[in-house]
């Protein structure tokens, strides 16, 4: 691959392929494809043998841990027995198609490309891209799992008491949704949840090596991969229901944003930077072409937003980070704001609740607008996973005009039983820039979330205008003229130099989470700090994504996968104080440039 400055997709000499992971064996099912399926939901109980098999099924199916990996599987439908397979090559009359380009010891990137047939109905297209995505990034979803997730509610730990009331909620909201797809009401949005969660499915069916479409009725099993989906809704689950263990620190910030009008208005960047742990960073870029129906009758035609592009991760059929480009015109992302009020955790309920990963699929799919896509969103709040979301509305710039467009930015802010939403596109307009970092914006947001009584007690790190991300942003903003300089900023970690990364409670004072992107393992292990966030942890900026104007048109983005290394040490496994952590896929070095992904 060249760095950002070339395209991505082109075959470089002296790739080194190991062997190919392992082959899953097609059992197939009995499908109707003239007809649009009912799928209904049985949630059995998952005992405490089946959550080890399960874990067991997952090292079964481990495959070699290989170097680059580049495969191609079509999901087929046999006409005459009405049974589905794969097949590793492309076909002209396959369900769904996907090829993985793995890159990751290259440039920090796996390539997906998943595609639907609009031949089939709805539910065989998503179950089949589900298969078809599986097939091809069994490997990864593996080495995902053992590094992120292995051991979380089973099977040794599955009968505390957190993962039974964990059980009983997921299994009580996914009966709730059932419900409500039965009652045949709203049927655009409870459409897509029902295609979600078949693509999920055929996730599952496809890793463990079963194809079988399911007619009626079909189980998730709630510590599977169902996991890999929650993983910004446990963040909150964990919380409400009472985990004792529970492991976020009180600050950690997870992701930063910067919406930059550039001089003259000449063009409209959007970036996002995640935070997470350093474990996390086994990456996949994924685009998603999947022609689904807005409704199961297919009278409205399809959804405004059946292509998306956006950074993601093994086994995971959303972003997570999150940052989609959307055929919709569309951009969205987001930074989470939690919440500290033990209060709000009483409007976490399973009944009435469609969870954050689910209700931001829909919108994604559905919306036209930000207007439309906040409404969306909006309903059956979860109150989990809770975060500042940004819809900008590339339809409605127009580059060079100094007039502010309306609904060009939308900003919703969603708390356990609140969510508020403006259109902020005036405010972008009149500054040229809206930074989000992981702080509300919006006062009766801050004020119910308890940010005051943090900020009482810790200080200005804890307010929205003084923290050092809003200052940092504030006046480093104004530099960005270009892709290259909206790069660096979004990259940007001084934190030895710069007098606005100073912790006034911290022994020493500079302190690495203080930046665009964060270095939390350069924080001394032995230094004193006033919380958890501050002190040294494998967690910081794990990537940074932006695009453009025109770039958004042909769902282009930069794209970069590691911390940040310009100004401070490149994180290297080896040497870290974490090197004992499990890291399966890993480069040992993680000191790439940006690329360019580009899909022609």
């Amino acid at each position: 691959m060249e760095d950002w400055r070339g395209a991505i997709g082109e075959e470089r000499s002296g790739m080194n392929h190991h062997s190919e992971m392992m082959r899953l064996m097609s059992a197939s099912a009995e499908v109707s494809a003239g007809r649009l399926l009912h799928v209904t939901l049985d949630f059995h109980h998952v005992s405490t043998e089946m959550a080890a098999r399960f874990l067991l099924l997952l090292v079964a199916l481990a495959p070699s841990v290989g170097w680059a990996q580049n495969s191609e599987v079509s999901v087929v439908l046999d006409g005459t027995t009405g049974k589905l397979s794969t097949v590793p090559e492309r076909r002209e009359d396959a369900v769904a198609w996907a090829v993985l380009k793995d890159a990751i010891q290259e440039n920090g990137w796996a390539i997906l490309e998943l595609e639907s047939n609009a031949k089939y109905n709805d539910s065989i297209q998503a179950y089949a891209a589900g298969v078809a995505e599986a097939a091809v990034t069994q490997r990864l979803m593996y080495m995902h799992w053992m590094n992120t997730m292995v051991g979380y509610c089973g099977p040794y730990k599955y009968q505390t008491p957190y993962c039974e009331r964990l059980r009983n909620y997921l299994e009580a909201n996914l009966a709730w949704m059932q419900e409500q797809m039965e009652k045949e009401q709203d049927q655009d949005y409870w459409h897509q949840v029902r295609l979600a969660l078949l693509q999920l499915k055929g996730l599952e069916d496809s890793y463990s090596g079963r194809i079988a479409f399911p007619q009626e009725k079909f189980d998730l099993n709630p510590f599977g991969f169902l996991l890999f989906q929650l993983g910004g809704d446990l963040e909150d689950l964990e919380a409400a229901l009472n985990k004792s263990d529970a492991t976020r620190e009180l600050g950690s910030g997870s992701c930063s944003a910067l919406i930059k009008l550039l001089p003259g208005n000449k063009d409209l960047l959007v970036s996002h930077v995640t935070w997470n742990t350093y474990q996390s960073m086994l990456r996949i870029v994924k685009k998603y072409t999947l022609p689904f129906r807005s409704n199961p009758s297919g009278e409205q035609g399809w959804v405004a937003g059946s292509v998306q592009t956006f950074s993601s991760y093994p086994g995971t059929i959303f972003s997570g980070d999150d940052f989609y480009i959307l055929s919709s015109g569309l951009v969205t992302l987001e930074t989470t704001i939690g919440n500290s009020n033990p209060d709000l955790w009483k409007y976490i309920q399973p009944q009435n609740s469609v969870l954050e990963w689910l209700r931001n699929i829909v919108a994604n799919r559905l919306a036209t607008g930000g207007s439309e896509w906040a409404n969306i969103f909006t309903k059956f709040n979860s109150g989990t996973y809770n975060n500042q979301w940004m819809v900008v509305d590339y339809n409605k710039f127009n580059a060079g005009s100094p007039e502010t467009p309306r609904g060009l930015l939308t900003v919703l802010e969603q708390l356990p039983g609140m969510v508020i939403t403006a259109d902020k596109s005036d405010l972008l307009y009149q500054t040229g820039y809206w930074a989000s970092y992981n702080v509300p914006y919006f006062e009766q947001i801050f004020n119910a979330s308890g940010q005051v009584d943090l900020m009482k007690k810790y200080g200005d790190w804890f307010s929205y205008s003084k923290t050092p991300r809003a200052e940092i942003f504030r006046r480093n903003q104004t530099l960005v003229q270009d892709l290259q300089s909206m790069v660096r900023l979004m990259r940007y970690n001084d934190f030895l130099h710069d007098p606005l990364s100073r912790c006034e409670g911290c022994d020493p004072k500079q302190n690495g989470e203080n930046a665009i992107s964060a270095r939390s393992d350069l924080n001394p292990a032995n230094g004193t700090y006033p919380f958890g966030a501050m002190r040294q942890r494998q967690h910081g900026g794990t990537d940074m994504k932006l695009t453009s104007y025109e770039f958004a048109k042909h769902h282009k983005m930069v794209a970069v996968n590691g911390p940040t290394w310009h100004q401070v040490p490149a994180f290297q496994w080896s040497t870290s104080p974490f090197s004992n952590l499990i890291h399966m896929g890993h480069p040992d070095l993680w000191m790439f440039s940006p690329i360019v992904i580009n899909w022609d």
